[in-house]
């Protein structure tokens, strides 16, 4: 409606032709005002223990955003991980992407690191991948590998593709384990890999292209 009325201009000319090219470095004004192309950020952060994911909790001591500098508030957390969990954690202004990595529609796999208290008995592994009841509704089925038992207490990898609230807790304790230790690995293709606890960095061409394809 702006361009067909002639409210819009691009390099000076009158445009009414929604369907006109810009390019890049084109001068585009719509109704006086500098029309200019939203520059989008995805950050990854370490998430430590303690924090909570939210933009604003005034009931917590500390959020994510006590992590990252203030040029970078106006992100939005993808997805969530609980207070007491660790890891990987993305963060954007890109809310088409951030629904298409977090709906279970489209199936990204999130892994996990966890440790749980005792043995993680094969019977219960098979009931975790096959899809438990938590609150009311079966789980999807999820992937656990890597399994080992030291005796004491059991740590594995899993790999989970929906996103509810304290869902890898709430599974274990269906089953009748206690998780000690909750940490996020992996989104998709994309790694942790040795960002430190409590850091964060942007992510680069490789891995923007990694979450756009898996997405």
């Amino acid at each position: 409606t702006l361009v067909q009325s002639g409210r819009v201009k691009v390099n000076g000319l009158i445009v009414r032709e929604p369907s006109f090219a810009v390019e890049v470095g084109d001068d585009v004004m719509a109704d006086g005002q500098k029309v200019e192309a939203k520059q989008y950020v995805i950050v990854m952060l370490n998430k430590p223990a303690g924090y909570v994911t939210s933009k604003e909790d005034p009931h917590a001591e500390v959020t994510i955003m006590d992590l990252l500098p203030q040029e970078l508030h106006h992100l939005v957390p993808v997805g969530r991980l609980d207070k007491e969990s660790e890891g990987l954690l993305l963060l954007t202004n890109d809310g088409n992407l951030a629904h298409r990595l977090t709906h279970p529609k489209f199936h990204v796999d999130k892994t996990y690191t966890v440790r749980v208290g005792g043995e993680l008995a094969r019977e219960k592994k098979m009931r975790l991948e096959h899809g438990v009841v938590i609150e009311g509704a079966k789980t999807a089925p999820c992937c656990i590998r890597d399994v080992q038992y030291n005796g004491t207490d059991t740590e594995f990898r899993m790999m989970i593709h929906e996103g509810r609230k304290r869902q890898i807790r709430l599974m274990l304790k269906a089953v009748g384990s206690h998780v000690h230790y909750l940490k996020r690995v992996a989104v998709g293709d994309l790694r942790l890999g040795d960002l430190k606890t409590g850091a964060w960095r942007y992510l680069n061409e490789r891995e923007i292209a990694l979450l756009r394809r898996r997405s």
